[in-house]
């Protein structure tokens, strides 16, 4: 249902004004243009970084709110939207779909769309939607039956709705779009039903296609309504038809390095599960069981979709260590230009820029188990006895072989966004301390049915936390400081100039650390657990942050003992929007 409500704010009654428009210019300057946040991840590098420094260690104990917004109905469960400033509005989205425009001075609504779902959509994962993103006179997002639909940005009415993939197969999308000279790119959702990873990019004004870019091995992309070029060599690192239903779904979007002029896109885990179905259950000498592109960050020319590079973070993936985490483009302490991904598998990957080439490798988390360590080319030093074993084994042919893994099949960091502060060289990566019972079972694709052939069950590995928030080091992979905290970590991270980090826990908490010691400074409590993207930016001669509260997501759903640790926690659905009153802003 689309609703719209009027509201007749300062920020609004601009009524015979022409609309601000966003360029190019803002999408890439937007880290160093404090007054508006126009991309997801507060630029498109991801790195979630604000030189804003109004808010600081010293005044931060004096952050209160100063609004808050509620998503209101009933319609609750994980809200993991990062907000987008601009032009006095604030754009959030809500789960099942759900966008909403905001005066960012009052917190009042201006107007509010809701994508009409039709039954029988298939998330893997809650009814989350990740944020949206501003181009032009328009505002964009994706929702949960796999379309992409362009808003005007004043009114909410809708100006184009594209298909992106066939939500019957099993097809979704929850992230926040890029856009890219005046491109708008999204990737796809739904890598538990043998979907095939895609990245497409549409023009922005229309919403025509202009080029699509499979990440399977063997499928054809197109440029302008023409095939263009296969990815990859058909039955290269596939037996059989297994490409054909091969997953690799491309679910958390990507990045932009605007150096390079690379579009950076990571992809999930193969299909099915079972690797010994997909020819990977022992190494190969030519690696031809590495089932290429899946569990992969590829770097794509924004102009046609073609792939100028490859990283696979785990071939002969078994374990559902989707690849699809962000890369995040940054100059190290030495003057390299590097990538820096943590990957779902528990390891800290630093890549060259220009080619994607392996740089170097950390263990992130504890106690790895599925591998040994990584190689000096990158590949992962398989644990053989650590891949869950092959029901054509068994003895009834119905089960594989049991094992015992590190980390869980949620990931030493799942979707949530680590940030980068230019200000200490260091990464703060939230991540999580947990293992699975994993096994194999037998499976066949049927269209719209779960592809996985293994079950599970998420075990906590330490009695007093899960959760881990990370200042890392990335010339040496070193920990500068930890934070644990009892449930798992499931929100984004942002830092500052000010020497601030803010994350937010489950049990409802956005905090405030010091970014060189760790020391809590600021602990506020939302009301529902915090699995959102915290923002700031300057309005007034002032610094707000705002995050949006409500627990959900997949641990919940998929989190097995886990889940049960935490099933106390409340749903939710607020935007709460905090600010140091100017006469303590310069308080010690």
């Amino acid at each position: 249902m689309h609703r719209f409500l009027l509201v007749v704010t300062a920020g609004v009654l601009a009524s015979g004004l022409a609309q601000a428009q966003v360029t190019e210019d803002d999408l890439q300057n937007d880290q160093a243009v404090t007054t508006q946040i126009v991309t997801n991840g507060m630029g498109r590098h991801l790195q979630r970084y604000s030189p804003l420094d109004i808010i600081n260690t010293s005044n931060v104990k004096n952050l209160v709110p100063a609004w808050a917004f509620s998503f209101g109905g009933e319609k609750q469960r994980g809200q993991e939207s990062q907000p987008l400033i601009y032009d006095g509005v604030m754009y959030v989205t809500g789960s099942y779909s759900r966008i909403y425009a905001v005066d960012v001075k009052t917190g009042e609504e201006i107007w509010q769309y809701d994508a009409r779902l039709p039954e029988g959509i298939l998330p893997c994962c809650d009814v989350v939607n990740r944020g949206a993103a501003i181009y032009g006179d328009k505002v964009y997002f994706g929702t949960l039956d796999a379309r992409i639909v362009a808003l005007d940005r004043k009114t909410g009415d809708v100006v184009w709705r594209k298909k992106i993939a066939d939500y019957k197969a099993g097809y979704s999308y929850t992230a926040a779009p890029l856009i890219v000279d005046g491109l708008i790119i999204t990737g796809n959702s739904g890598g538990e039903f043998g979907v095939v990873g895609e990245v497409q990019a549409r023009d922005a004004e229309t919403g025509d296609m202009v080029w699509t870019r499979p990440v399977i091995e063997g499928h054809m992309g197109t440029f302008k309504g023409e095939e263009s070029t296969m990815t990859g060599t058909l039955n290269a690192t596939w037996p059989g038809d297994m490409w054909k239903t091969g997953g690799g779904a491309t679910w958390l979007g990507g990045s932009y390095d605007a150096e390079t002029d690379t579009l950076v896109f990571g992809t999930g885990n193969p299909a099915p599960w079972n690797s010994h179905l997909r020819d990977a259950g022992e190494p190969k000498p030519d690696n031809s069981g590495d089932n290429l592109y899946a569990a992969s960050r590829l770097g794509i020319d924004p102009a046609n979709g073609e792939i100028k590079w490859h990283f696979q973070t785990t071939p002969r993936e078994g374990w559902d260590f989707d690849g699809v985490n962000e890369v995040i483009p940054f100059e190290d302490a030495n003057g390299n230009k590097r990538f820096a991904t943590a990957d779902r598998n528990g390891f800290f990957y630093v890549l060259n820029r220009e080619d994607g080439a392996f740089v170097d490798a950390f263990p992130f988390v504890k106690d790895i188990t599925w591998a040994e360590g990584i190689d000096e080319n990158g590949r992962p030093i398989f644990a053989e006895d650590n891949r869950p074993g092959d029901p054509a084994a068994a003895a009834d042919g119905a089960k594989g072989e049991n094992v015992f893994s590190i980390p869980s099949f949620l990931g030493g960091k799942n979707w949530m966004p680590m940030a980068y502060s230019q200000k200490t060289g260091l990464f703060y990566v939230p991540s999580n301390e947990w293992g699975m019972d994993i096994w194999n079972e037998p499976i066949s694709y049927k269209k719209g049915a779960a592809y996985l052939g293994a079950g599970f069950t998420i075990k906590p590995l330490f009695e007093d936390y899960i959760g881990s928030l990370k200042a890392i080091d990335p010339l040496t992979g070193e920990v500068k400081w930890e934070y644990k905290n009892n449930a798992p970590l499931w929100s984004g991270v942002m830092t500052t100039a000010g020497g601030l980090v803010f994350a937010g826990t489950p049990e409802g908490h956005l905090k405030a650390f010091n970014d060189e010691t760790g020391e809590e400074l600021w602990s506020f409590q939302t009301g529902s657990g915090v699995v959102g993207q915290p923002i700031t930016w300057e309005m007034d001669g002032e610094q707000f942050v705002a995050v949006v509260s409500g627990w959900g997501g997949a641990v919940p759903l998929w989190g097995g003992e886990v889940a049960k640790k935490v099933n106390y926690l409340n749903q939710g659905g607020l935007v709460w929007v905090f600010k140091v009153p100017k006469q303590l802003a310069s308080s010690n």
